[in-house]
């Protein structure tokens, strides 16, 4: 049986699979473990060119986790405009922008304590 760590690890590869499978681009991951107070683990980020694109971003990522590990997210938010959709997996939450919405919010600054991994496509 895996531990905590591991299951947020198998989860974060599913979702980045998920990404790649409708070629979603910039994935990063962030460890948020060694900052205090965050009520999640890991951020997993990547952008879209089109809300067309974000909202097949979105489906694959949910279709990937539930198929491989009969999981579905505990919220999701933004799909109404498909600018910045946000997926809650508990200890991992998925953030999915536009290029340009990503560029204005740069949460990557913002959690600039976190250690950040640029994820290299196979495509």
């Amino acid at each position: 049986m895996a531990n905590k760590k591991e299951n947020a690890m198998i989860l974060m590869e599913e979702i980045i699979q998920g990404i790649e499978n409708v070629k979603g681009e910039s994935i990063q991951k962030m460890d948020l473990r060694k900052i205090e107070n965050t009520p999640f683990e890991f951020f997993v980020i990547c952008s879209g060119n089109s809300n067309t694109q974000v909202s097949a971003i979105v489906n694959s990522i949910q279709k990937n986790v539930s198929k491989r590990l009969h999981e579905k997210p505990l919220h999701t938010e933004g799909l109404e405009t498909s600018e910045w959709v946000l997926i809650d997996y508990v200890n991992v939450v998925v953030h999915v922008f536009q290029r340009k919405t990503r560029e204005f919010y740069n949460i990557e600054e913002l959690w600039g304590d976190a250690i950040s991994t640029q994820i290299v496509s196979n495509y």
